[in-house]
């Protein structure tokens, strides 16, 4: 069980660490809101996909989506789409007075983040392809232990991200990094959507 608890950590860090949409979003929430409270929807929304996908995954969803190879094609599709939607709305997203950015609704908070999540290709296919299959090696509690270990690690993970994005938030108070801030994350989405483009062109053809 022990093995099982720590190879679930390491993955889960592995998937996680690297510079992805979500990571970016997260960040951003918990840098423009005055308030670290404000930005638990986008923490909440993205950590419970992240749940969804893991336990989905470990319960044998994955060798189902694994089957259908149009559903792979959609995935990215429309994940590129949405991406260039979202750097587009990052990127005019600074307010009034000395460039701070325009923090969004919670409701808002809960779309994109869904979407960033479930829309996202390379999480949904890491999920899937990493997690789902690792999962083979357990069975019974122990492999739903390592299931709930990744989980953990994710919502740790995007508590800490919202926290690191408050804490850059109180000391410029000027908005200025926060402004330069949503200017790189928006050329960060942009460049994923062209690499999932690149890729979705890839497997069409």
């Amino acid at each position: 069980m022990i093995e099982a608890i720590l190879h679930a950590v390491l993955l889960a860090f592995g998937l996680i660490l690297p510079l992805g949409v979500q990571n970016v979003f997260i960040f951003n929430q918990g840098a423009v809101n005055s308030r670290f409270i404000r930005a638990l929807p986008a923490v909440l929304t993205a950590s419970v996909c992240d749940t969804l996908l893991i336990f989905a995954a470990v319960g044998g969803v994955s060798l189902v989506i694994l089957k259908f190879a149009w559903l792979e094609t959609t995935i990215y599709a429309v994940g590129v789409l949405f991406l260039l939607y979202m750097g587009f709305s990052i990127w005019r997203s600074k307010g009034g007075g000395g460039g701070q950015s325009a923090p969004l609704s919670a409701r808002k908070q809960v779309l994109y983040a869904a979407s960033v999540s479930l829309l996202n290709p390379h999480a949904i296919l890491d999920t899937i392809g990493v997690i789902g299959t690792s999962s083979l090696a357990y069975e019974g509690m122990t492999k739903w232990i390592f299931a709930l270990t990744a989980a953990i690690v994710s919502w740790l993970w995007f508590l800490g991200l919202a926290l690191a994005g408050r804490t850059l938030g109180r000391v410029d108070t000027t908005g200025r990094s926060i402004a330069v801030l949503n200017t790189v994350s928006a050329l960060i989405i942009w460049l994923l959507a062209l690499y999932m483009a690149l890729q979705l062109f890839g497997i069409l053809t």
